[in-house]
Order: C-alpha cells, then sequence, then structure tokens
C-alpha cells in the first residue's frame, strides 16, 4: 500500500498542500491514505507524521512530494528511513534533490546509504572540531563546556533551605534550576559548604 505524506511550513493559510496532493496523488495514492502537517520541518513530533508512521505496516511505502517534506535535519531523516527500513517500509520522493531515493529499489538503497554515510562523516567532524576547540581553549588557559547554572545568591537559598529538615532536595533543585550533581558539588547534604562552594562565594 502506498501512503502519503505532505506538509507545509506555515498555518496562515500562505502556503498549501495542493501541489504535493496533486503530485502525490498523480503517483497513485488513494486520497484516504494522505496525511498531512502545517508545522516546521525541524519539529519532529508532528500530529499528521505521527498517525502517518502509526498507520504504516510491514510492506507499505511511504511516499513524499520532497524529501524536505519529511524534514529539514539529515540526522532525524536518516533516524526515519532506518526506522521504515526496520520495520519492512519503504520510502519514496517523488520530486527535488531526494528524487533518487526508493528503498524499495536497490539503486535507491544506495543512494540513501550515501546520504547516511554523509551524515555519520559530518558527525564526526562536528566532533573533532569541537574536541580541537576545547584543547585550544585549555591551551589559552580557558575552560569550554557549559557554564555551571550555580550562582551566589542559588547557593545561598540552597544553604538556607537544607538546613530544614522538611526541604525536598528534587524539589529545590527544580525550583533553583540546577542538578543535584551541580547542589551536591557545592553543597554538603547537611547545607554545608564544599570546595566549590566556598570557590564561589569566595569570588564575590
Amino acid at each position: 500500500m502506498l501512503i502519503g505524506y505532505m506538509r507545509v511550513s506555515k498555518i496562515d493559510g500562505s502556503q498549501t498542500t495542493d501541489l504535493q496532493r496533486d503530485g502525490l496523488l498523480a503517483a497513485g495514492i488513494n486520497p484516504s491514505h494522505l496525511y498531512e502537517d502545517y508545522a516546521s520541518g525541524k519539529i519532529e513530533d508532528r500530529p499528521g507524521l505521527i498517525n502517518c508512521m502509526k498507520a504504516l505496516r510491514e510492506g507499505d511505502t511511504l511516499v513524499v512530494w520532497k524529501l524536505d517534506r519529511l524534514g529539514r535535519d539529515l540526522h532525524h531523516l536518516i533516524n526515519t528511513v532506518h526506522n521504515l527500513t526496520g520495520r519492512g517500509v519503504g520510502l519514496k520522493v517523488l520530486t527535488g534533490h531526494g528524487a533518487a531515493i526508493d528503498t524499495t529499489t536497490a539503486a535507491g538503497k544506495l543512494v540513501f546509504g550515501i546520504f547516511a554515510a554523509l551524515a555519520e562523516f559530518e558527525r564526526e567532524l562536528i566532533s573533532e572540531r569541537t574536541l580541537a576547540g576545547l584543547a585550544s581553549a585549555r591551551a589559552r588557559g580557558r575552560k569550554g563546556g557549559r557554564p555551571f547554572k550555580m550562582t551566589a545568591a542559588k547557593l545561598r537559598l540552597a544553604m538556607a533551605a537544607m538546613g530544614k529538615p522538611e526541604t525536598r532536595i528534587g524539589y529545590l533543585c527544580k525550583e533553583l534550576g540546577i542538578s543535584r550533581q551541580t547542589l551536591y558539588r557545592h553543597l554538603s547534604p547537611t547545607g554545608e559548604l564544599r570546595p566549590d562552594g566556598k570557590k564561589l562565594l569566595n569570588q564575590l
């Protein structure tokens, strides 16, 4: 069975799925087997796409007008197609840059395999550049990574709260916007300052 998916980004009426619908119907898809979304391709949890994925069964083929209608993030596309392949579902792209993709054929699988290899290569390059950047920053006396969310004001509030037996640590961390790990790196379970906590207050 052929099942079609359509998507446009704007919901203000300036964009319609008419062109996509015509293309999918011309490809032989029954109108009752069409799903659509009015949402950005960067959003993975789209109602129409979720229902479409649920409707697909082994032996079916998901058909899209263009590859970017399925999603704009390459990694999301790769993961989606791997999910479909694992379920025995094919993917066919009618037009655009991904028109050579038809995972129900050997040639289409080869093209998609190249896409997947390029995505993996891109991930490795990003990882290498990140590690190189951190090493360079450390060599210049700077530390990389996300800054701690603990501040002197939050630390004082935590000290006062942890001195009370009724304080619930999980709730306290949520209110302060920090993790348990960050909290206990600065304070002991009884609210006493640890080296990181003393260092933070001494900076003032």
